[in-house]
């Protein structure tokens, strides 16, 4: 499985000049993918299917993500066609980062049902399926579940795309590992970190349960931090959290990453969470990536 590297966003409108900009020349440096958050009670914010959309179209190899999918506001069987079209347009470059939804009180100001956390999470699983369903062709669906309903419906010709999931509870943990192609570790968690630790394993053991082998569904770190002139003394904080360093820090680190603890992609942001900066994206894409999968080779 090769490892996947890209950038994250959270973009204003105002911001799209610039956005679109880094896309497009990320995707000529070589990059696989960027993320853009999806807020849709967030006026000041770009839509990011919309956006993902634009971006594709002016660019050839990069992929896009929402990261992650705002499911409550975005019903499934419209999902399954959303991303099966840009597919479609773009040749394959789309991944259907999936969420049970965070900010209730500012999704319910959508018009949304409010749901209990366990029945969200029950909810983005039995959206997973009926997504998948809903893709690369066959006979029309018909699906009466607890909470999605669609009668003679038919799948988009088009396969459905690699689905990876913003979990961070056991319940949607497990059942990451039983519908999910990918695992983004809520928080910004890293490979040493506690939350790591304690929630990879179950996401493992649900797979296991479910028949599938736990090293198909993949972990790709949200990863803020700095690129430095020179070696710092302390590219982690005092709760381990990694902070980042020199080209060579990040080389390192990354490649200790993959080797020791399986990491199957990381998506940079910048040192607070936010967009990276321009300059601070070239260098990630010209001098930490590469050197990173030379070591990988």
């Amino acid at each position: 499985m090769d490892v996947i590297f890209g950038f994250g966003a959270h973009s204003r409108i105002d911001e799209r000049a610039a956005l679109l900009r880094m896309v497009r020349r990320a995707d000529e440096d070589g990059l696989d993918l960027f993320s853009l958050s999806d807020h849709p009670y967030l006026g000041a914010r770009l839509d990011a299917y919309a956006t993902i959309g634009f971006a594709l179209g002016g660019t050839t190899r990069i992929a896009g993500l929402a990261n992650v999918t705002n499911l409550p506001s975005r019903p499934a069987p419209l999902l399954a066609r959303a991303v099966t079209t840009l597919s479609a347009l773009s040749g394959g470059r789309i991944v259907l980062g999936m969420g049970a939804g965070g900010l209730w009180d500012r999704i319910a100001d959508l018009g949304v049902d409010r749901l209990t956390p366990g029945q969200a999470v029950d909810a983005m699983e039995e959206a997973i399926g009926l997504v998948r369903r809903l893709s690369g062709g066959g006979p029309p669906v018909t699906h009466d579940g607890p909470y999605y309903r669609v009668r003679d419906i038919e799948p988009a010709p088009v396969a459905a795309p690699p689905v990876w999931t913003g979990s961070v509870g056991p319940r949607s943990l497990a059942a990451t590992g039983r519908a999910a192609d990918g695992w983004i570790p809520g928080h910004a968690a890293d490979w040493r970190s506690r939350r790591y630790r304690e929630s990879r394993p179950v996401v493992d053991a649900a797979a296991t349960a479910a028949g599938r082998d736990p090293r198909e569904v993949r972990t790709v770190f949200n990863l803020p931090g700095r690129i430095t002139d020179r070696p710092v003394d302390h590219p982690r904080d005092r709760d381990g959290r990694w902070l980042g360093g020199s080209v060579a820090q990040w080389v390192e680190e990354l490649t200790g990453a993959v080797r020791d603890h399986a990491a199957g992609g990381f998506i940079l942001f910048s040192p607070s969470g936010g967009t990276p900066d321009e300059a601070t994206l070239a260098r990630w894409a010209n001098e930490v990536v590469p050197a990173v999968r030379a070591a990988l080779t």
